[in-house]
């Protein structure tokens, strides 16, 4: 964990610390989580083209997927997505700007530290299942133009429901050792000796879409693999099978072309014809369906430069003799 000081000189600025090297110090990350605490208000009435910035963010960044009740017709953002994992069911909190069950209270500096240090105003720890870890990486202009989206939303009263984990899981406390051996905050950096497009499809992918939360195996304790980073494993939410999306010949998508990439991304369909199905599905028509073409090629090339990890999730498809489609192609993966 990194010590984390919020500034208090400056009173209308949106600002958060991003320190560098863990600190040894537990008596120093402890006051770290003091430090969160503090706020900083927010300056002024948002700017229309923040907003507008800020809803393409929130789509990309699957929050609507995420935090909307689609089985029981909420509204946008107010909370009650649920998603099934092995430590349990998460339930997504509500997002909108209501004062007693959503963000009407907090200020842009208590957003950004959420975002990028997974801690509540409260000084609270999140689980990981809300993926911080990957979101540390957006720069501070994106977070504040998601912020400006998200205070512009109707407030809804809706009230937020308590994840339903197992034990020991449901212990917050134990979200502080978590983060204290397993969580780094990172600043992404453009890499000067690739292209353009590969840079914004890195910052896409590994932050701000955070696809390899979902694509990296994890352990027992819920940290990610990084040596079978975007593999795919057999434990995904809702019980599904999560696809290997390096590019291997045989276990992989070696022959997915970019297009066929930002296709699926576009509308679901797979290379094969068959449809996306669970999480993913909604994460494609709710979030990267809306993207630009130009990110989704970013995205897509960025995935296809990955290193080939061999990790087969799922039998390959049966002969084309015997195959009948559907469920039985070798990548109708049930996101």
């Amino acid at each position: 964990m990194v010590v984390t000081t919020i500034s208090a000189k400056s009173s209308r600025r949106l600002q958060w610390a991003r320190r560098g090297p863990r600190h040894a110090s537990v008596a120093a990350w402890l006051a770290g989580i003091v430090a969160a605490c503090w706020t900083l208000p927010f300056a002024g009435a948002a700017d229309p083209d923040a907003v507008e910035r800020g809803a393409y963010l929130a789509r990309a960044g699957g929050c609507i997927a995420c935090h909307t009740d689609f089985d029981g017709d909420g509204a946008p953002l107010a909370g009650g997505g649920k998603v099934e994992t092995p430590f349990g069911v998460f339930y997504a909190p509500n997002l909108t700007p209501d004062n007693d069950h959503g963000l009407g209270r907090w200020s842009a500096n208590d957003f950004a530290v959420a975002m990028t240090r997974g801690r509540a105003p409260n000084g609270g720890l999140y689980y990981p299942a809300f993926p911080y870890p990957a979101y540390s990486g957006m720069t501070r202009d994106d977070i504040a133009d998601l912020w400006a989206y998200l205070q512009s939303l109707p407030a809804d009263g809706r009230p937020n429901q308590a994840h339903d984990l197992a034990f020991p899981f449901n212990l917050r406390v134990a979200n502080l050792g978590w983060q204290f051996l397993f969580f780094k905050p990172v600043a992404w950096r453009a890499d000067p000796d690739q292209p353009e497009t590969w840079n914004r499809g890195q910052y896409l992918t590994e932050h701000l879409l955070h696809c390899g939360e979902c694509h990296t195996p994890r352990n027992q304790l819920g940290v990610k693999r990084k040596a079978m980073a975007y593999a795919g494993h057999k434990e995904g939410p809702d019980d599904s099978t999560v696809p290997n999306i390096t590019p291997h010949d045989d276990t992989g998508i070696a022959d997915w072309s970019e297009g066929d990439i930002v296709w699926l991304l576009q509308t679901g369909f797979m290379p094969s014809g068959d449809d996306i199905q669970g999480e993913m599905k909604l994460l494609v028509d709710h979030g990267s369906s809306h993207l630009t073409a130009d990110d989704l090629k970013a995205v897509a090339a960025y995935i296809l430069s990955l290193p080939p990890i061999d990790n087969r999730v799922r039998e390959p498809a049966a002969p084309a003799a015997e195959d009948e489609g559907g469920a039985d192609d070798d990548y109708d993966y049930d996101f």
